[in-house]
């Protein structure tokens, strides 16, 4: 999944990144409002945590901004002001969640597990199909019960094809939401990854779960 951070104070913007990636997520961060109005308009994110207090344009502007656009990106609030006035402004200019600073960050990615959980319609952390069971919160794949290991970048390539369960995902969507803005890598690395996949989760008497479609892209569906 892929997350922009935007907040001005340096150290905390980078505490927060250097974690979420290490929870495999992918992850833009921008230091004022500005920054994250222009990122977003070319880049597809599953969640904006956005703090308040920023140069530029403070978080209720780039919301307020965002909104207008019909951007319906989910936003996370950060702020140091805990009363309700603000907690309010922010959910009525259409913040999905909101957290004061200083937080835990074992809350801050239950929050995010929440809201992407209600982003694609999912009631629990467990995304399944067939026998194959992948846990967000705990960050493991199993098939028929036994352990699958991946690398960070193959999970984030399954978790997104589980999330789009039975829609076909192009290439590009796949690289914008499992690799950050300034990715530049190899133009068969997607492949490469989903052909790791496979051998690691199907099963050697059944159809692979995950499908090509020709010059469309890829997706995970039931065995028929």
């Amino acid at each position: 999944m892929k997350i922009l951070v935007v907040e001005d104070e340096k150290d905390l913007n980078s505490v927060i990144t250097r974690h979420l990636k290490k929870n495999n997520f992918s992850v833009d961060s921008v230091f004022d409002g500005e920054e994250a109005l222009n990122f977003s308009e070319y880049e597809n994110y599953d969640l904006v945590i956005l703090d308040i207090m920023m140069p530029k344009l403070n978080g209720y502007e780039v919301i307020k901004k965002l909104r207008t656009k019909q951007n319906e990106t989910p936003v996370l609030m950060l702020t140091a002001k805990d009363n309700i006035e603000d907690k309010v402004k922010g959910l009525d200019l259409g913040a999905d969640d909101y957290l004061v600073k200083p937080f835990d960050f074992n809350e801050l990615l239950a929050r995010i597990r929440a809201i992407i959980r209600r982003k694609y319609g999912n009631s629990s952390n467990q995304l399944s199909i067939d026998d194959l069971v992948l846990n967000i919160s705990k960050k493991t794949v199993t098939r028929d019960g036994i352990s699958i290991e991946l690398t960070g970048k193959e999970y984030e390539i399954l978790e997104y094809l589980l999330q789009n369960k039975g829609h076909i995902l192009s290439r590009e969507q796949i690289r914008e939401h499992v690799w950050d803005f300034d990715y530049d890598g190899e133009s068969n690395v997607i492949d490469v990854l989903i052909k790791n996949i496979r051998r690691k989760i199907d099963k050697l008497d059944s159809k692979s779960l995950i499908t090509t479609k020709r010059g469309l892209g890829y997706v995970i569906k039931e065995n028929e």
